[in-house]
Formats: structure tokens, sequence, C-alpha cells
């Protein structure tokens, strides 16, 4: 098997201080935890930003101070979200593109998102692919459900996604798929052949999901975006106790830790 690629998502749009006083919420914070994050291994950092309120914004200064401190520190690749959160404008949503990340988040199709909705409409998601084949920004294709494959394929069809493609499988969000070893196996079979893929598994389900994607050869993502606790009862402390814990997993089964420019030529990204 190939090297596994790490990705760290520290914050997310969601997470709160009342969930877990530890996630972190100010660039310097976000910052922190990614390089601890790629001080234990991890490749790829996830980035979701927040206000001075400590709520999620789609701010361009905000991810340029975060970015910025981040490339101070090390060569980790920087993937942004284009959702920030559930109810963000598609113009804001657009414009993160021009910061030109290596990687951004395309959540291919509209899902419940808990007691919300969470809305990607067909308009929007050409929009936003032609914007990051413009900007050449590699697009994580996010999956919530089996629908959002055959969605990207189609944008494939117009030529607007360009394969190889990244799918990152978001499985246990309540309105999308469950977070079960079937479910993961059915969506890595409905994938194009050639394609890399990540999976994670949200809350209780995280390390589950993180074993079975290294067992069948995929990547995995962690961190407070997805859960809080590190084992039932015990806050985790840091995101860097998620990808150690992974690292060593990874190791005990066989499979050696991709670095970022590893992960720069697996995913067919420029190296730095």
């Amino acid at each position: 098997m190939e090297k596994l690629i790490i990705t760290v998502a520290p914050t997310g749009g969601q997470t709160t201080r009342q969930h877990t006083p530890y996630v972190p919420l100010t660039p310097k914070e976000i910052a922190d935890s990614v390089y601890e994050a790629w001080q234990e291994g991890a490749a790829i950092a996830h980035i979701h930003v927040r206000d001075q309120h400590g709520k999620p914004t789609l701010d361009l200064e905000r991810y340029i101070e975060v970015v910025d401190r981040i490339r101070d520190k090390c060569d980790i690749i920087i993937n942004l979200t284009t959702a920030g959160a559930v109810k963000m404008n598609d113009e804001d949503r657009l414009r993160v593109c021009k910061l030109r990340p290596e990687m951004a988040s395309f959540d291919a199709g509209s899902t419940n998102f808990g007691s919300e909705v969470f809305i990607n409409s067909p308009d929007f998601l050409e929009r936003l692919a032609i914007k990051m084949k413009e900007y050449q920004i590699k697009p994580e294709i996010e999956i919530f459900d089996v629908g959002m494959i055959h969605n990207a394929l189609r944008l494939a069809e117009k030529e607007l996604l360009k394969p190889p493609f990244h799918f990152q499988f978001v499985l246990g969000v309540k309105g999308g798929m469950p977070a079960t070893p079937k479910n993961l196996m059915y969506l890595v079979d409905s994938i194009p052949p050639g394609s890399t893929w990540s999976a994670l598994g949200a809350s209780k389900d995280q390390l589950t999901i993180n074993t079975i994607s290294i067992l069948l050869g995929g990547h995995v993502r962690v961190g407070m975006e997805d859960s809080v606790y590190f084992r039932k009862g015990e806050l985790a402390k840091t995101n860097a106790q998620f990808v150690k814990r992974v690292v060593d997993l990874s190791r005990i089964l066989g499979r050696e830790i991709a670095t970022p420019n590893e992960a720069r030529s697996i995913l067919g990204l420029n190296s730095k």
C-alpha cells in the first residue's frame, strides 16, 4: 500500500468551547495546533477560521493570517474549507478560491446536517468547480452520501472536475450516511479507478473509520472538527493527540506515514 496521508481538521464550523475548552479558535491557536499536528505526522491541514467572537467566518483576512502563520512554521498542505459553516453565502464561499490554496473542499451536494440543511445547489457546484479549475486548486470532493459521487462525476463529464479525483468520505453526520464498515466499502467501490480517497467517522466513530481506512488502503482525517473525545469520557487536549494515535496504529498495521511532499506526489500536487 502507498503511504498513509493524515489530514488534521483542527477547528471546523460546529465545534465550540461549550463542546470542549481545547478547540483552537484564534488564528494563532489554529496555526499552533496545525504545527503540533504536523510534528506528529499530519500532511494536510483542513482549515476553518473563526471571527473575534469565535463564530465561523469566511473572512479572507482571517484565512490569510492563519495560512501565513502555518507556512512560517511548516510545509503542510493547506486545504481551505469553502463551506465555512452550514449557512454561508455562495459568493463568500467562491471568494475563498482567490487565495489559491493547494486544496479546498468541494461539498458535492446538499444534505441534512443535524437540525439544519447544508445546501450545495447544482448551479453553485458548477461555479465552484470552474473557480477551482481557474485557480488550479485540487478539489477535495466531500461525500456525505453516495449520490454526491454521481454529482461529481456528472461535473467531470462536463470537464469541470479533472481526474484523478480525491474523495473525502464524511460518515456519521446526522442526515448523511452512517459510519459503518459496510457503507465505507460501498463508497470506495463506487468511485472511479485511479481515485484517491480519505474517510472520517464523526464523533464516536472516528477511530473505527480510521482503522478501516488504513486497512483498505485509503487515507484518514482526524481532529476536533469531527470528534472532541480521545476516548469515551476523555476530551482530547490537542489535535496532535489524534494524529499520533493514527500514526502509531498505522505503523502497527504495516503502513508508513506520508510526509507533505510524499502526499503531494500521491495526490498529484506540485512539490514545495
